[in-house]
């Protein structure tokens, strides 16, 4: 439908009305991690196409409206920026970094039946309930004031429990402060209490396509230690439609797979039908950025939370950010100053997340709200 086409009628002015919403919106937000410079108006036609990547993406299937062979090359991409091992590695895109988690937690769960998932309180919501769903023993491990892990304590509770076989679930980028939990130093735990009954998935779902081009690189994926990686298609690379990618190896998922003959492909997947626009999108933000471009686009976004970081504290607001996050976290404002940036708030912090498309412009009309409410005190 075009401009014109959608201007007729009461169907056409109720989408006007609400693009023009949604648009004023999308200007205004600046709490939560969703990059706003991208531009799919390219794919426009495969609106009017029934695409669904139904099965696996490296299965063929009898159902053929399917985007497939562009879901392999972002697999691909993505692979090889985690450093997933050659010859070992396999992914799809899902709905988000949700469904990844999921994925991840169901793969270990399946390979290590009855161990124990340690995950810090700074984890994301949503880990909590898949662990109910997936009906897995948990335990919960302190975080420091900054949101990441706290090695003590999972260093205790492992010793503990050591009779059980043991997943780590690791924040890569939490939900407020941006904290990682580093692999390194949780390998070093699980080596000292000779464990070898392991699984350790990372939690990227923010930072996971930018994390490989930050100096100095964080330490998250496969190289790392990590047996499988959730990352969002739509937070700092940017998408239409949320969308994700879960990466495992190879050889732990063929453990688990099984073929259906309906649909003349693997049930490998957390769904059964996939969406096959999001692959699209991945496919030309990976194609318009390319190495470069994503390296440039972290340096950038970076580059601009230091600047918002310095300039709240130059108006007298203690904010502060973890080491080279693009996150920035600051004192609670009011209700009506949340609601009109969209600001991501917990207790007593909020936030603001320097994605790429959030410009100095966008962070002063945020301070200038602050100063005419005599924030802070």
């Amino acid at each position: 439908m075009n401009r014109s086409e959608s201007a007729a009628g009461p169907v056409g002015r109720r989408l006007e009305t609400a693009l023009e919403t949604l648009q004023q919106r999308r200007d205004a937000y600046l709490g939560y991690p969703v990059a706003k410079d991208f531009r799919f108006s390219a794919l426009a036609e495969f609106l009017d196409v029934p695409l669904n990547n139904l099965g696996d993406p490296f299965s063929d299937s009898t159902w053929q409206m399917a985007t497939r062979e562009f879901e392999r090359e972002v697999l691909a991409d993505a692979a090889r920026w985690l450093r997933a091992p050659e010859d070992n590695w396999w992914g799809y895109v899902g709905n988000g970094g949700s469904e990844g988690n999921l994925y991840g937690l169901y793969l270990a769960r399946e390979l290590l039946p009855g161990a124990t998932v340690y995950f810090s309180q700074a984890t994301h919501y949503s880990v909590s309930k898949n662990l109910h769903l997936l009906n897995m023993r948990h335990i919960m491990i302190r975080a420091d004031e900054r949101g990441e892990m706290d090695y003590d304590d999972l260093r205790e509770s492992i010793r503990i429990n050591r009779d059980r076989p043991v997943i780590i679930f690791a924040n890569i980028g939490t939900t407020m402060t941006e904290a990682r939990d580093d692999l390194g130093r949780i390998r070093d735990i699980l080596d000292d209490l000779a464990i070898s009954q392991r699984y350790i998935h990372s939690d990227a779902a923010f930072i996971g396509l930018a994390a490989p081009f930050m100096q100095p690189r964080p330490a998250f994926d496969f190289v790392d230690g990590a047996d499988s990686i959730s990352i969002s298609g739509h937070k700092f690379i940017g998408c239409a439609i949320p969308c994700g990618i879960v990466l495992a190896r190879k050889s732990n998922v063929d453990r688990i797979a099984r073929s259906i003959a309906y649909i003349g492909s693997l049930d490998t997947t957390i769904s059964g039908s996939r969406n096959g626009l999001t692959p699209l999108m991945l496919w030309q933000r990976f194609r318009e950025l390319g190495e470069s471009g994503m390296a440039e686009r972290v340096k950038s976004a970076q580059a601009m939370a230091a600047w918002t970081e310095d300039a709240f504290r130059q108006a007298g607001i203690q904010a502060w950010r973890n080491p080279g996050a693009f996150t920035v976290v600051f004192p609670r404002p009011s209700d009506a100053i949340i609601r009109r940036f969209q600001l991501a708030t917990e207790g007593k912090w909020s936030h603001v997340i320097c994605v790429p498309g959030v410009e100095q412009s966008h962070i002063q009309a945020l301070l200038d709200a602050l100063r005419e409410e005599d924030f802070p005190e």
